[in-house]
């Protein structure tokens, strides 16, 4: 922990993935840099509430030292000119507190990286200032893991999409890759479920959402999914339903 807790002349930023929303999956890297923390950023909705700070709950009940939460209100949306705005204002806010020489910890769900808020606050960080990153398990990684599904194995490919993808993409995906995972699939949720018919690929879908959250729901049975749009935290994972011969043989060897 000493590289997190060293001092910084001019602050420290931290972005920490929390995983995709069971507290027990936090790292301990990533508990000990939260408790460390002298200020604790994460996104909230309009009514104040965020999903990065309740995954979070547990490291933060006994920090080292008095914490400031700063809070970044955000709505989401696909309109960029708002989600922009909030960035550049979350920026100029924690610009503030590693002038102070402060380690700022932002939370984020899944992993930092990867679909990440935290993405867009560090290509807006201003180059004098240190960074650093504490990778988080992704949702496709925790929705396996419920599913108790390979998700690829030996010379299998793998491929990550999203909804917002056009219909000609996710279909070239579908086609091409043995296992792939398609997040933010809830408002594309009808469109998704036609391109997987059309790609023969529906028999091997699995669908999840909050996953490892108290209401994750998963259907394995996509029949039983109805054509409406779902909420944002939902994913498809898809792999081929037989193992290739040569998967067997290793086994056996």
């Amino acid at each position: 922990m000493n590289d997190l807790a060293s001092t910084v002349p001019n602050g420290l930023f931290i972005g920490v993935g929390v995983g995709p929303g069971d507290p027990e999956l936090l790292t301990l890297k990533a508990y000990r840099a939260i408790q460390h923390a002298d200020v604790i950023c994460y996104l909230e909705n309009e009514s104040g509430q965020s999903q990065s700070l309740d995954i979070a709950v547990e490291a933060l009940k006994d920090p080292i030292k008095q914490q400031l939460h700063l809070g970044v209100r955000f709505a989401m949306s696909r309109e960029r000119v708002a989600a922009n705005a909030a960035y550049d204002k979350a920026i100029g806010q924690i610009h503030a507190q590693l002038k102070q020489g402060k380690t700022v910890v932002f939370l984020c769900e899944g992993d930092p990286l990867f679909f990440g808020s935290f993405t867009y606050l560090l290509e807006r960080l201003d180059s004098q200032y240190a960074s650093k990153v504490i990778p988080g398990i992704p949702a496709f990684a925790a929705a396996t893991a419920e599913l108790q599904l390979p998700l690829t194995v030996l010379k299998q490919s793998f491929a990550v999409i999203t909804g917002r993808h056009s219909d000609a993409k996710i279909k070239a995906a579908l086609l091409e890759h043995d296992a792939v995972v398609i997040m933010k699939a809830g408002i594309e949720r009808p469109r998704l479920l036609t391109l997987l018919k059309e790609t023969k690929r529906f028999d091997d879908a699995n669908y999840l959402e909050y996953i490892s959250r108290d209401k994750q729901k998963i259907i394995r049975d996509l029949n039983d999914l109805e054509m409406s749009a779902g909420p944002y935290f939902s994913l498809f994972v898809i792999t081929r339903q037989e193992i290739p011969k040569e998967a067997n043989q290793d086994v056996k060897a």
